[in-house]
């Protein structure tokens, strides 16, 4: 699968970051009070897989303490990052949920002060569904964290990211239709690596259909309308759609799996 070529964090410097950080709350007096943070989204994916390199900011779940706060800046400053590099900003979206720190792993300890736990797996994927933004790396980001499990031969099912869902959300009420479509088509269909560059494709040309329509339109769009502009766009570009490629693989994975079919023999005249 294809990575990423755009963006600021990698695994790498992401780590530098966060060891930097925790020698700055440290500095400013957080020695003896050792905090945790959660890594989610982008952030937790290019920790703990491969098929995506890189993201643009970092989501987490953050205490509100004042020195932290004060750290991150001072190592933003320091590294020239972004302002909000280090945030806590999805927690007033409907991908929150306050059961995040009981199904979050541990993943590393810096300068013994700062301890860091990640979401991972089908718990990420209830995240991604939860969002279902058409023109962030949601739904790609689901088909590759499918490929990557299945290629470690820790395949993710339904079922467990069914009991995700529940654990963090309590059922699927509060979930759009075409994330809920999504996770049903793409388990079936099952060809993850392909699906993944259809899928980022998509969302690609999504991100540029509204930075388009901002240009033209600014200050227009807003949540409500976003999936409208969206699809009035696939219909100029005369592309499908991510749900409409998924059912378009849907049915040619059901054709390649059919058996062929036994013309009857005919009667020989000559017989």
């Amino acid at each position: 699968m294809s990575s990423e070529k755009s963006g600021a964090f990698t695994k790498e410097n992401l780590d530098l970051y966060l060891k930097e950080l925790a020698k700055e709350y440290k500095k400013l007096g957080g020695r003896n009070h050792p905090l945790e943070i959660i890594l989610i989204g982008g952030a937790a994916i290019i920790e703990t897989y491969s098929f995506r390199e890189m993201t643009t900011d970092i989501d987490a779940i953050l205490p509100a303490v004042s020195i932290m706060k004060s750290a991150i800046n001072h190592v933003g400053d320091r590294f020239h990052l972004p302002v909000g590099w280090l945030n806590a900003d999805f927690a007033k979206t409907g991908s929150y949920s306050h059961h995040l720190n009981q199904y979050s792993a541990p993943y590393k300890t810096f300068s013994q002060v700062l301890h860091v736990r990640i979401i991972t797996g089908e718990y990420l994927i209830a995240m991604k569904l939860q969002a279902g933004r058409k023109y962030k790396n949601d739904f790609s980001d689901i088909a590759g964290i499918l490929e990557e499990q299945k290629q470690l031969g820790k395949p993710i099912s339904y079922e467990m990211i069914d009991t995700a869902v529940h654990n963090l959300y309590g059922g699927w009420e509060r979930f759009p239709e075409d994330a809920v479509s999504f996770i049903h088509s793409i388990l079936e269909v099952g060809d993850y690596a392909k699906i993944y560059e259809q899928i980022r494709a998509n969302e690609v040309q999504a991100k540029k259909t509204l930075l388009d329509f901002q240009e033209v339109y600014p200050g227009v769009i807003t949540e409500e309308n976003v999936d409208g502009i969206l699809a009035s766009g696939i219909r100029q570009s005369g592309k499908p759609s991510i749900l409409t490629a998924l059912k378009e693989a849907k049915e040619q994975s059901a054709a390649n799996a059919s058996p062929p079919r036994k013309e009857k023999m005919r009667d020989d005249p000559s017989r």
